[in-house]
């Protein structure tokens, strides 16, 4: 194991997932990031547990649109009771990624880490952060954020969002600790999300996830993004290239364009924005996703197949007229 990793990988397998010698812990990888995962599959070798390891590459051409059956009977067959995907997302991959999580914390009801765009300096950062500490934030957000009807966000790039919510759709809390069977969460962790009623506003969106992340990075100036009754409705950015992308990922499906998640970054760990949407979006903050609203979770009652976050740290928040967070400094 690289030693720059030990403590990341340490947090991944005992602290998030807390695999043991009774676990079956199946990874999926991908080659770019094989050094990270290594470190994870020796941690989880030096628990006790039976691991086993797949690599994309060795199984489809990415970019990788779909989720093989070969893949999935295999991952069936071996009944992992934890896993973890470790690897970079490439356009259209959302096809394979999607099913595969369906596949583990839904059917087979794994604890499942997700490292879709882990890099050295996330695994060194948000993934060596302390998890107690994670776990105390996450949770007095969550229980401030559950009972909420409406909240609005701000930030000095030029975010204005006022989002309603219902208390028929549940709050996530992304604690760090995924103990119980099914439960699941992108590493590094930190954040609690629901799928909200509304939203309207603009967003001044410093980073956007999905593979927009690995292709523009930090966005300087920020996208800004109009929404209206939850829909995008204006794209407003300086390169006509990201414009367009936007635009026709905003256009995939009807629900692309709507609102899908909001969610609070709770990782008072992190120090900057590092220009990596994974561990970007758990600084204190806020972020919303286009597109798919997690309902398995959050019980709502729409799908999509697209999902892209758009970041907003640094923010000011207010939570039915109670300010919780000022420029991404908690204020609970």
């Amino acid at each position: 194991m690289r030693t720059e990793f030990a403590a990341g990988a340490r947090n991944a397998v005992r602290a998030c997932l807390n695999i043991g010698d009774q676990d079956r812990v199946a990874i999926i990888r991908d080659r770019m990031r094989m050094a990270i995962a290594e470190a994870i599959e020796e941690e989880a070798i030096a628990t006790g547990a039976t691991v086993r390891v797949w690599t994309m590459e060795e199984i489809i051409e990415r970019p990788a649109t779909s989720f093989p059956r070969a893949l999935a009977d295999e991952l069936i067959g071996f009944r992992p009771t934890a896993s973890f995907f470790i690897g970079i997302g490439l356009r259209g991959e959302l096809g394979f990624r999607q099913p595969m999580l369906h596949l583990l914390a839904d059917d087979l009801r794994c604890r499942h880490g997700h490292m879709i765009g882990i890099n050295d300096v996330v695994m060194t950062d948000g993934m060596a952060a302390d998890y107690d500490e994670i776990y105390t934030v996450t949770r007095k957000v969550y229980e401030i954020v559950r009972h909420a009807t409406r909240i609005t966000v701000n930030t000095s790039l030029g975010t204005d969002l006022v989002a309603t919510f219902s208390p028929t759709l549940h709050w996530i809390p992304c604690d760090g600790r995924y103990w119980e069977q099914g439960r699941w969460g992108n590493l590094p962790e930190g954040e609690t999300f629901t799928c909200p009623v509304s939203v309207d506003g603009e967003i001044a969106a410093e980073e956007m996830g999905d593979w927009f992340t690995e292709k523009y990075g930090m966005l300087s100036p920020p996208l800004r993004l109009q929404i209206r009754a939850s829909r995008m409705v204006s794209v407003d950015t300086p390169d006509p290239h990201l414009a367009a992308e936007v635009r026709e990922y905003m256009s995939q499906h009807p629900n692309s364009n709507r609102v899908g998640e909001f969610a609070v970054g709770t990782n008072v760990g992190l120090k900057r924005i590092v220009g990596n949407f994974l561990q970007d979006e758990k600084f204190p903050g806020v972020h919303i996703a286009f597109g798919d609203p997690y309902g398995f979770e959050t019980k709502a009652d729409w799908a999509c197949p697209s999902h892209v976050d758009a970041l907003a740290s640094h923010a000011t928040v207010a939570v039915d007229g109670r300010k919780i967070m000022e420029n991404g400094r908690f204020l609970i």
